[in-house]
């Protein structure tokens, strides 16, 4: 009794003494110290999460709603996820025992030995049998926590894509805004040329202009006509885009009046990039991808070694009914099997290889993305800059290209100037506001983009 007692108290000891390791340890990143190119605001405005509404959009908000609940790649991920919890769950069984509860009845006639004569006997056996492998090397526990990394690779891969598909109905949203913005533009612009083009009709009929001045509006009316079949195509592929997005089909889509003037420009400034890690779900996932892959290397190594298993069957026999369950009629079987591979053909060797070859791979994809998840921020903190200062910029050459063709206008009524100089000016000018539009969108774009590479208020807790 003092030997089983010492047992019982060493036994937690030697478990311990035989974790397999190695236990999983944190990647180095390098991190930087600041963003290259920082926001002006000396306030951390990290995205909140409906970071959307800062757009100040009605329609934009029931998107981002209906995508919530109707996207099929997020639905996929959200399918996923409870494959991941249903796998962890599988898991994690081994480290409990199997109880099972059965019951029999045997009605038998055959003769005696002993005389002869056929006797009839029938006996009824209800038992209990219980099977438990003892994880004395953590193989079953090693592989519960790579169920359970796994698990919260796909919450946090399911963070990714709805990440991903809340920026992607923005910016689609915001292209077809641009879209339909450029094609007001081109409208507006040949209604101006057409209007042009029938004063200079009647001048000709007058005999005040020639038949080249006339030949030259045709031109730029012609140009600007030719330019709208194309925009109208790329606004509704924008659209069929966002259907996409939003689980509808093309006709579910409505054509708004809202323009890109009437959106807000929200402020966001990231804080250090040391937290930027903390707050990309897809950094997450490939952490949590790496951890299962640790801990599956631990289940390779202890295939290695023996495996204990513990059964037990316990039951009454009886021949009545009445009497099964009495103490007396009781009956029990204790076993303790042990199993040791011996030759495998190389298959544990080659699982093992193959469990660190993958943790290696795993290893090198997450600091591929911890290094893209900086660039990416920085990348998108450079074009907010730019992409604004290019709407300011290009809105200052709308102004001047638009003062230009007014006083080329006003000095061709007075004859000062030919129609050629109008030409010009028209065209820079239209060819301006077209780009001011896209200048606009790109900004909007910049701001979208920005919120995806900070995470879009994804945190990790």
């Amino acid at each position: 009794m003092t030997a089983r007692r010492l047992s019982y108290l060493l036994l937690p000891v030697l478990l311990a003494a035989c974790s397999l390791g190695p236990d999983y340890q944190a990647p180095e990143n390098p991190t930087p110290a600041a963003w290259r190119n920082p926001q002006p605001q000396t306030t951390d405005l990290w995205p909140s999460p409906d970071w959307w509404r800062g757009f100040g959009s009605s329609r934009l908000d029931g998107y981002i709603a209906d995508a919530q609940t109707a996207n099929t790649d997020l639905a996929a991920a959200m399918a996923r996820v409870r494959e991941a919890d249903a796998q962890a769950r599988i898991a994690g069984a081994p480290l409990l025992p199997s109880v099972g509860l059965g019951a029999s009845a045997t009605h038998e006639r055959q003769p005696s030995a002993r005389t002869g004569l056929s006797q009839t006997s029938t006996s009824y056996s209800p038992g209990l049998t219980a099977s438990y492998e003892l994880d004395f090397w953590g193989k079953n526990a090693a592989a519960a926590h790579a169920a359970e990394a796994t698990l919260l690779a796909s919450r946090y891969d399911q963070e990714t894509v709805s990440l991903t598909v809340l920026t992607g109905v923005a910016t689609t949203y915001f292209r077809a805004l641009e879209l339909h913005d450029r094609l007001a533009v081109a409208e507006n612009n040949l209604a101006s040329a057409r209007s042009t083009l029938d004063g200079l009709q009647k001048q000709q009929h007058a005999g005040i202009v020639n038949a080249l001045d006339v030949a030259q509006q045709e031109t730029v009316v012609a140009n600007v006509d030719a330019t709208v079949p194309q925009i109208r195509e790329q606004y509704e592929q924008a659209l069929d885009a966002l259907a996409i997005l939003l689980g509808r089909t093309p006709d579910q889509i409505e054509r708004g009046d809202e323009t890109l003037d009437g959106l807000s420009h929200p402020d966001v400034t990231p804080g250090l990039p040391s937290t930027l890690l903390q707050r990309r779900p897809d950094v997450a996932n490939a952490e949590a991808q790496l951890i299962s892959a640790n801990a599956n290397i631990q289940v390779a190594r202890a295939a290695f070694y023996p495996s204990i298993n513990l059964t037990a069957d316990g039951g009454f026999v009886s021949s009545a009914l009445s009497t099964a369950l009495k103490p007396s009629n009781a009956i029990f079987n204790l076993t303790a099997g042990l199993t040791q591979p011996i030759f495998e053909g190389g298959a544990l060797e080659g699982q093992f290889d193959l469990a660190q070859g993958r943790y290696d791979e795993l290893l090198a994809d997450y600091r591929k993305i911890v290094l893209s998840a900086f660039a990416n921020a920085e990348d998108s903190l450079v074009a907010v800059q730019q992409t604004a200062d290019q709407e300011k910029r290009q809105a200052q050459a709308v102004a001047t290209a638009q003062r230009a063709y007014d006083f080329a206008r006003a000095q061709m009524k007075a004859g000062t100037i030919n129609i050629l100089t109008v030409l010009n000016t028209e065209t820079a000018l239209f060819s301006a506001q077209d780009l001011l539009v896209q200048a606009k969108s790109a900004h909007l774009q910049a701001l979208v983009n920005l919120y995806g590479a900070l995470g879009g208020g994804w945190q990790k807790a």
